[in-house]
Parts: structure tokens; sequence; C-alpha cells
């Protein structure tokens, strides 16, 4: 039942490679540190993970917390808790970064 909701609201699914684009995915966030509880939790609510492009969209998104000085286990906390922030622009990461500097 979920994989089917999962398809529903994400049916590009279906042209993704399951190497090159899911299991990628999948290890890269592991990598960062998540456990195999908060994965799929970060999947299921940012489905799209699976639709970017890791070194192109996510990993400079990463390497801008690491710049501010956010530890593995503090990164591995912001994505478990608030998963959509790997779908911000850059652009907007960068102004949000900023906003809680001035906090």
């Amino acid at each position: 039942a979920q994989v089917a909701k999962m398809i529903t609201r994400q049916p590009s699914l279906f042209c993704l490679s399951l190497e090159s684009n899911l299991k990628a995915t999948v290890q890269w966030l592991m990598d960062l540190g998540l456990d195999d509880a908060q994965v799929p939790k970060v999947i299921v609510i940012k489905l799209q993970l699976f639709c970017y492009i890791l070194e192109n969209n996510l990993k400079p998104k990463i390497q801008m917390l690491r710049e501010q000085r956010f530890t593995a286990c503090q990164i591995a906390r912001i994505l478990s808790s608030y998963p959509p922030l790997l779908g911000l622009s850059s652009k907007r990461l960068a102004y949000r970064m900023r906003v809680m500097e001035v906090r």
C-alpha cells in the first residue's frame, strides 16, 4: 500500500535506475550518518530525493552545511528532522543559514 502511494506521488520513479538513482541515494543518506530507521522516514517525506542528481544537487547542499561547521551528527539530525531541507535550492538554503546566523 505504501509503495503504491509513493508511486502515485512520484510517478517518475518508474524511470529511474535502481543502481544509479535509488541505491546510490540510499547509500549516500547512510554515509551521511542516517540510520536504518531514519533513511525510510526521510525518503517517505522527501520522495523527490531519488530524482535529484547527487553530485549537482544534494552533495553541494551538504557541503554548505559543513562549511557552516555543522558536524556529521548534526547534519544527520537535521536531515532526519527536516527532510524538505534537501529540496531547497542552494540559494534558499544559503538564505536560511544566514537567517540562522543572525539569531
